[in-house]
């Protein structure tokens, strides 16, 4: 299976994910997530509902969700409603399920946490130190890393400040 058409697994249950190579996101299915979260035996109908209701509440995020043609259980390509992580991450928060607490949790630990660095952004490289040891990175091996961040950042403050444009990054495929 390729990493755009790739299937996820949470807690033993599928998840259909597409990458879009334009954007470099991930996309998930709201039906399949919605399925796995609100333990519905419909969650056609719950996404239509959940839809609904947020449209009262005046989000836009139904607004926004994209449709890509996945394979459904019948072995087809059909067009499904997907959201990208920020919109998925956004959509956890209005469903009501004990398997949707974590990611709330999670969410409202990184929210506060980004809070801390707008106020202290020395906490930031704190939680990246912490982050990389917590992977088996090595002391001296996170030092350099983030010694390369800082060049990195004096570098293209440098371009800045001469005057030099981004670029599109061009990817080039041999198919």
């Amino acid at each position: 299976m390729k990493k755009e058409t790739a299937i996820k697994l949470f807690q033993d249950q599928r998840v259909r994910v597409g990458w879009d190579n334009e954007k470099e996101k991930w996309y998930f299915s709201i039906i399949d997530v919605i399925g796995v979260l609100a333990e519905n035996k419909r969650p056609r109908k719950y996404w239509s509902d959940l839809k609904s209701k947020l449209k009262i509440e005046g989000s836009q995020l139904s607004e926004n969700i994209g449709q890509l043609k996945m394979i459904a259980t019948d072995g087809k390509m059909r067009q499904t409603d997907v959201a990208d992580t920020e919109q998925l991450l956004r959509l956890i928060q209005s469903i009501p399920s004990p398997k949707a607490e974590p990611f709330k949790l999670w969410l409202a630990k990184v929210g506060y946490e980004r809070i801390e660095e707008t106020e202290d952004p020395e906490k930031s490289f704190d939680r990246a130190m912490e982050t990389y040891q917590k992977k088996g990175y090595s002391l001296n091996w996170i030092n350099q890393r983030i010694k390369s961040i800082e060049v990195r950042k004096e570098l293209t403050d440098e371009w800045d400040s001469r005057g030099v444009k981004k670029r599109t990054r061009i990817c080039y495929s041999n198919r």
